[in-house]
């Protein structure tokens, strides 16, 4: 089973897990993410851990900060960003049930977030798909993102 939970110190080394070339291009590591998250002077940048069963399995952030408003206008929306799943564990649909928790997480959790955005680099179809299937939304709207063309899609937390 598949559920979702804040990120504790204990849950690192089992996601400190590398990324091929590739993901690495599209996403963070778990620790780059970490990092990032302790130079800034907010505390708008929430680390989750996503558990299969009892074991760490991936990671990501839900972040409140500006970035947000780069893919949508709504103050009370929060960007979903530097999502990845241990390599041992992909392929078993662990991304796509964890996405499809998101909504339930921050409804329990942010209760005036209505709405999740992320952006999704377009030569990631892959995670695209997941998306899509998990419930995301993507009506058009493009950036240009570190790593070229990307997807902009949201979710609304109801």
């Amino acid at each position: 089973m598949i559920r979702l939970e804040f990120f504790k110190q204990e849950d690192l080394s089992k996601v400190s897990y590398s990324l091929d070339e590739t993901q690495s291009r599209f996403t963070a590591t778990a620790e780059q993410a970490l990092q990032n998250i302790e130079k800034r002077d907010d505390n708008d940048a929430f680390p989750i851990t996503i558990l299969e069963d009892e074991t760490p399995v991936g990671f990501f952030v839900l972040d409140f900060g500006n970035d947000k408003f780069e893919l949508t206008d709504n103050e009370n929306s929060v960007l979903v960003r530097s999502l990845s799943v241990n390599p041992e564990m992909q392929g078993k649909g662990v991304g796509k049930r964890a996405m499809m928790q998101v909504d339930t997480f921050v409804r329990a959790y942010f209760k005036d977030c209505n709405e999740i955005v992320l952006a999704v680099n377009q030569k990631n179809e892959l995670a695209y798909h997941i998306y899509l299937k998990a419930g995301y939304i993507y009506d058009g709207k493009t950036r240009i993102g570190r790593s070229g063309p990307q997807y902009l899609m949201h979710k609304k937390v109801e």
